[in-house]
């Protein structure tokens, strides 16, 4: 898999999460509904100025766009729970640190259930 690709597929992965049509991200960016569609398939070679276009139609810090493009994690015994915990922080990443924190405490307790059934 080459740059592109690895670059579209964090964007349609991130688009998804974020609950937005390839339409609706083009509406947002400015960008066209193909030029899209084109650079999340990898058959686009995308520019920087268009690229943070995405970016901040998407509400992501540009680091984001690259942290899971890693072979070590998509190789990785844990690739898919290490994609999920990406998942979480991309969620998390643009919420007031009262809402994180929530969230924090919601799984603390869940998970400390769930280790008080399974003793």
């Amino acid at each position: 898999m080459d740059f592109k690709q690895m670059v579209g597929e964090q964007i349609r992965k991130i688009r998804k999460l974020r609950g937005m049509t390839q339409e609706r991200l083009a509406e947002q960016s400015g960008l066209s509904f193909s030029y899209i569609s084109d650079v999340e398939r990898g058959t686009r070679n995308i520019s920087l100025e268009s690229l943070g276009k995405i970016i901040n139609a998407l509400g992501v810090r540009p680091a984001q766009l690259f942290e899971d493009i890693d072979e070590i994690t998509e190789h990785s015994g844990n690739g898919e729970i290490q994609n999920k915990i990406e998942d979480l922080i991309t969620l998390l990443s643009e919420r007031q640190i009262e809402e994180v924190d929530f969230v924090l405490t919601l799984a603390r307790e869940f998970l400390n259930t769930i280790d008080r059934k399974t003793r």
